[in-house]
Order: structure tokens, then sequence, then C-alpha cells
């Protein structure tokens, strides 16, 4: 039963003991009309007196309970508010400071000043050093106000040591029943480390970023499952693909299939042991199926003293890997024309005497030896062509460029074959465009160049060569010698021009080592396009203009 029903069944049986006792007390007596009035009144008085006393202790009780109480949640709001590691600041309707916390005063330094009943200004008055804080303060005040709602904002609040400290104020205004203002709270809390972190966590972030995205080099993330995380666009210039075909999938794809173990090898190790992957040379298929080489560091990345994946960088290689073999081939070529000029001319004089003493022997030898004489003279013959080539690859050719018509010059090569062509049934065809433009060139030397070329045309087999001349552009001319003879396989397209690389049987691979010289001392290219029993076709580009 709660206090207050206690209360006033106490008071209603009080009451009505009261009103029944007296009422039987007086019928005891015999009184006449006058005396029992007289009685009555005063019993009534009475009773009036007694309630009168009964409720104003009561009342005086409440009050004193209500005071009690009140002052118990002063002291509790008093004790959480010091505890809080905020300011905190009760303003009345007019704007009066009537509560602070004790971070509140330590911090404006109001300690030992009356602020009690004081507006921002007015405090303001006593402390100078505050006085632009208090000034805005006392705007985001009637802000709040006027708004009549929370106002937030950032307050920078001067330290006593020279700096600042920025303060996530909120200030809650409350109102009267009617319309009229009631009270103000203002709760700050101090962010400046706060802010401080953020900053810093957002300076880092940006050379981050400046370290991924503008990097010259292709820099990748993966996973612990081998997928692809993040990665910055020189993936789509090194590969063609972009992020998104590649994100969060595994970049095995566009590895070559050589180095995928290699690659798979290393992850693991990466992972498991938590190693670096330095400088690994990895071969890609770009998405037009052309191949590059990248060197590849990827170090792992530990979160928390975890390992969540791999990050690295990729080089593209692939224009060292050319250089570095085009100073092979230079190189083997210098050892080679030092080798040639000194083998060349030990060889042509023994060779001159041979060859003159076999055909001596042959004019006077007998009828059935004259079989083993065209042998030994054929023999000489390929010696001597063997030693003009290292002679042609080891002397140094004074080059004199002129205008020359290609036409010209492919019939020159032509007539030389006219009559092996037609022994061996070979159909030889020269396509040329009109209107085929000058070009700057040595002629003797594109004569070689060309005779070289067809020459194993034919020694390929082939039944039919058709050679095509065109304008690629204004600047270039493009050359096509196509056959249909025994082609060659891929795997020793790329050695084409080798010193020493053949793929005939008696073959030495000087013609096209002399061929591939002559072509870059015009500044041309030549490309080989063939497949084995589908013939060979090879393409020949030369500037128009020296």
């Amino acid at each position: 039963m709660s206090k207050k029903r206690k209360v006033f069944i106490i008071f209603l049986i009080s009451s009505l003991l009261w009103i029944f006792s007296t009422n039987y007390a007086l019928s005891l007596f015999d009184l006449d009309y006058e005396q029992l009035f007289f009685l009555e009144q005063w019993k009534d008085f009475i009773f009036v007196l007694l309630c009168s006393i009964y409720f104003y202790f009561f009342i005086v009780k409440r009050e004193g309970i209500e005071y009690i109480e009140k002052q118990k949640q002063q002291e509790k709001l008093e004790t959480l508010t010091n505890a809080m590691v905020d300011f905190v600041v009760f303003k009345d309707g007019e704007g009066k400071w009537i509560q602070t916390n004790e971070f509140a005063r330590k911090l404006f330094q109001v300690e030992n000043i009356k602020h009690i009943g004081k507006t921002n200004l007015e405090i303001a008055e006593y402390i100078p050093t505050y006085r632009e804080t208090l000034e805005i303060c006392q705007k985001a005040d009637e802000e709040a106000w006027s708004e009549n709602r929370v106002h937030r904002h950032i307050e920078v609040i001067p330290m006593p040591d020279g700096s600042n400290k920025l303060f996530d104020t909120v200030k809650i205004p409350t109102f009267n029943e009617d319309g009229s203002r009631k009270e103000l709270v203002g709760l700050g809390r101090d962010i400046t480390d706060k802010v401080a972190a953020e900053k810093k966590l957002a300076e880092s972030e940006q050379r981050y970023k400046s370290l991924f995205e503008y990097n010259p080099e292709l820099v990748y993330m993966i996973d612990l499952n081998g997928r692809l995380t993040n990665v910055n666009s020189n993936l789509h210039k090194l590969t063609g693909y972009t992020s998104a075909e590649y994100m969060n999938e595994s970049i095995l794809p566009i590895i070559a299939k050589k180095d995928r173990p290699k690659v798979k090898k290393a992850f693991i190790e990466a992972i498991k042991h938590k190693r670096s992957w330095m400088n690994n040379e990895i071969e890609l298929i770009t998405k037009d199926k052309s191949r590059k080489i990248v060197r590849c560091t990827a170090v792992p990345m530990i979160i928390n003293e975890q390992i969540v994946g791999l990050i690295g960088y990729a080089i593209d290689i692939t224009k060292e890997k050319e250089t570095e073999e085009i100073l092979r081939r230079t190189e083997k070529l210098s050892v080679v024309g030092e080798l040639a000029a000194g083998v060349a001319h030990e060889i042509r004089n023994p060779l001159t005497s041979l060859i003159g003493f076999v055909q001596m022997l042959q004019q006077s030898g007998k009828e059935s030896d004259q079989f083993y004489y065209k042998i030994m003279l054929d023999e000489l013959d390929r010696i001597n062509d063997i030693a003009s080539e290292l002679l042609a690859l080891a002397k140094p050719q004074k080059i004199k460029f002129e205008k020359k018509d290609l036409n010209d010059i492919f019939s020159s090569v032509i007539s030389l074959f006219d009559t092996q062509v037609n022994s061996l049934g070979i159909q030889l065809k020269l396509d040329a465009a009109e209107s085929i433009p000058l070009i700057y060139c040595e002629p003797n030397q594109l004569k070689q160049l060309f005779i070289n070329i067809i020459k194993n045309s034919i020694e390929a087999s082939a039944h039919k060569i058709e050679i095509t001349l065109s304008k690629l552009d204004n600047k270039h001319i493009s050359i096509k010698v196509e056959d249909d003879g025994c082609g060659i396989e891929e795997s020793r397209l790329k050695h084409l021009g080798e010193p020493f690389y053949s793929s005939k049987e008696k073959g030495t691979g000087l013609g096209l080592t002399v061929s591939h010289r002559i072509v870059d001392s015009h500044k041309g290219e030549i490309f080989y396009h063939s497949k084995v029993g589908n013939g060979t076709i090879v393409h020949i580009i030369l500037p128009i203009h020296n």
C-alpha cells in the first residue's frame, strides 16, 4: 500500500471516529438547544483546528522530504557532471550561468570568480583572454534559442600556455509552456587530439594514395586467397586489362603458363613464412596476346601481427630485355666479325689453289672420275660462298644512299633467279602497286637482302614465291615475300638472324644475319610469320626518306 493511501485512510478513520464519538458524548448529557448548538459549534471548530494542524505538519514534512530529495538529486547531478570529461554549463532563460561542473570552471578559469548569475559577456569582463570565445559562445546560444533545436558547433578555447583546444559543443535549449525561455544546457568535449589524429590519418591516406595511384610502376595488393584486392591504373597501361576485370579475381590467367608454378610457390612461401618476394621476372600475357616481362617484388601485409595478404610492385623490363638481347647479338656479331675476318682470309688463299688444281685434274682426268671432281668443285664452291659471307659480315661496308626505284631493284634480283626457278618449276611473281615512290637506300645492299630472302624460300622447297610491294603510309614502304614452303617452327622464329643459327641442315645462319644488319642500317623493320607446312611470310618495312 502506498504512503499516500495510508495517510488518507488514517485521516478518514480519525475523522469518522471524531464525529461519532463526539455525537455520542453529547447525547449522554441532557442539554437544551442552545447548549447543544454551542457545543456542536465548538466541536466543529476543534475538528477543523485538528485537521489544519494535521495538514500543516503533513505539508511541512512533505516539503522537507522534497527539499532533501532535491538536494540529493542536486548532489547526484553535481557528482555526475564533475565526473564527466566534458565541460557542462547550465544557464537560465536570460543566459546567466546557474551551474557549472568542475571541468568547466577550470577550463574557463572562473574558479575564483563569482560567475553564477552572470552572462557570458559579464564574465568576459573578468577574464579578457576568453572574451572572443565567450562572445562566440553567446552567439551560439542565441542561435540555439532562435532555432528552437539542439545546436552543435566547434569552439576554439585558448589555454594558459598559449595553445588552443577544440571542443565539440552542443547547446540544448528548453522552453516553458508559454513558449518563454526556460533553461539552456551547454556540453563540450575536447576533440583536439581526435582532430589531430584524423588530420594525421588523412595526410597518411593522401601519402598512401600518392604512392599507390601516382606510382610510375604497377602497384598491387592480393589477399590470402591470391585474389587481387587493389591495383593502380598501370595494370591497364601494362596489360590492357582494367582493374574492374580482375578485381577480387586471381591474376594467374594473365601470367604465362611457364611462370605460374614459380608464382604459386613464391606466394605460398611469402604467406607461410612471411618472406619477401624480391625481383622475380615474370612473363605476362596482355589483352592483345602480346607478351610483357615484368620484375616483381612483394612483401607481406601484416595487420595486428597477422598477415592479411601481399603488397608489391611490378616494373616493366620488356624494353630492358630487348636491349639486352640486342647487345647480346651485337656482341656476338662483333666476335663473329673478328673471327670471320681472320678465317675468311686464311681460307681464301688455299681455297683458290685447291679449286685450280681440281679443275686441272678434271680436264686431264678419266671420264669415270668426273663425277667425283664435280662433287669436289661443288663443295669447294660452297666453302667459297661461306668465306664470302664471312667477309661480307666482317668487312665494314661503305653505305652511299641514293634515290632508287624498288621495282628496278627487284627486276634485277628476279632476273638472277630466272634460270634456277625455271629448272626447279618454281613460280616467282612480283606484284607491285602503282606509283611506288622512290626511296633513299643503298641499292647493292637491298639486292643482297632480297637475294638472301628469295634464296631461303627456294631452299624451303617452295613451289610458289610471291613478292608484294605497296605503300604502307606516306613515310614507309611495305615489302612482303610469301612462299608455300615447309615453314618454320614458332620456337625458332625468334632466333632468326642470330649468327650460326639456321634451320637448314647445311646452313650457317650468316645470310639472315647480314640481312638483318642491312635492314637495321636502313632504319627498317623485319618480321616473320610462319607455320610448319603452310609456308612463310617475310615482311619488311623500309622508310621512304633516309
